[in-house]
Formats: structure tokens, C-alpha cells, sequence
């Protein structure tokens, strides 16, 4: 099984406004840099956004360690997505959980792959998530200008 690492991040332009995702993967020498924007969202949903992208783009089943910056991101499918099913996307408050579309689509990306998730202090010495900061925040601004 293929060993790769997944780096991710997300910007937004306001919150919500437009906003930008990315991520690296690495395997081996190799390394891939995937970036895109949306219109009109949250700085949240580009997080979860850089992670689905990153799984989706592999082709086959590998081993996986997801870097991510974002506490919601890491706790939300390490810890809280447990009780959000078995509670029918309801949070602990009652409330609907935020994102549920794409929590569902990380789930299905996660299941696909055995991953490990790793977070990572954003804006600090991770080089590649510094990388992904600057893509998904072009991104973000790219939206602003052609908007």
C-alpha cells in the first residue's frame, strides 16, 4: 500500500465570503499541488474541502497521514463524527451539525483509505502547510477580483 501525506489548508476572504482551498500530497519524490475556490462560503467548509480533494485525488486505496491546521477538522472527524451518527447529525447541543455534506463526503473519503491525522500549528514552520496557505488564500483572492 502506497504511503502518502496530505497536507491541507483553507482561506477565506471574510467569513462567510470567498473562499480557497488546497493541499499537497506527497509519495515518495513525488509532489502534487491541488487548489480551487468558491464564491460564497465559509472558512470551515474550505478546510473540510482541502482534505475531501486531497482523498479524492488518489486513485487507489493508500496509507494516509492528513496535516491539517484546523482544530474543527481534526477533532470533527477524529472524535465528534462518532456521536454526530450515531445521533443522526445532531450535535451534543441539539442542533444540526454545520458542514453535514461535506463531513459525510470526508467520511466516505476517510473510509476509503487508512489514514492518520496530524495537526499541525498554521502560520509556523510546517513548510508545505505554509505553501497551502498561500495557494488557498490566492485562490480566495482570485474569487474576489473575478466576483
Amino acid at each position: 500500500m502506497k504511503k502518502v501525506q496530505l497536507i491541507t489548508d483553507g482561506a477565506c476572504s471574510g467569513n462567510p465570503g470567498p473562499g480557497g482551498w488546497a493541499c499537497i500530497l506527497r509519495f515518495g519524490a513525488r509532489r502534487r499541488e491541488l487548489y480551487g475556490s468558491t464564491p460564497h462560503t465559509t472558512n470551515n467548509r474550505m478546510e473540510l474541502t482541502a482534505a475531501i480533494e486531497g482523498m479524492r485525488a488518489l486513485k487507489e486505496v493508500c496509507e494516509v497521514e492528513v496535516v491539517t491546521d484546523s482544530e474543527y477538522v481534526m477533532k470533527g472527524i477524529t472524535e465528534w463524527i462518532h456521536g454526530w451518527k450515531k445521533k443522526g447529525w445532531i450535535t451534543s447541543s441539539k442542533k444540526p451539525v454545520m458542514n453535514t455534506d461535506l463531513w459525510k463526503e470526508l467520511d466516505e473519503q476517510n473510509a476509503r483509505h487508512v489514514t492518520r491525522w496530524t495537526w499541525t500549528k498554521g502560520h509556523a514552520s510546517h513548510e508545505d502547510n505554509n505553501r497551502c496557505d498561500e495557494l488557498a488564500t490566492r485562490a480566495a483572492k482570485e474569487q474576489v477580483s473575478s466576483g
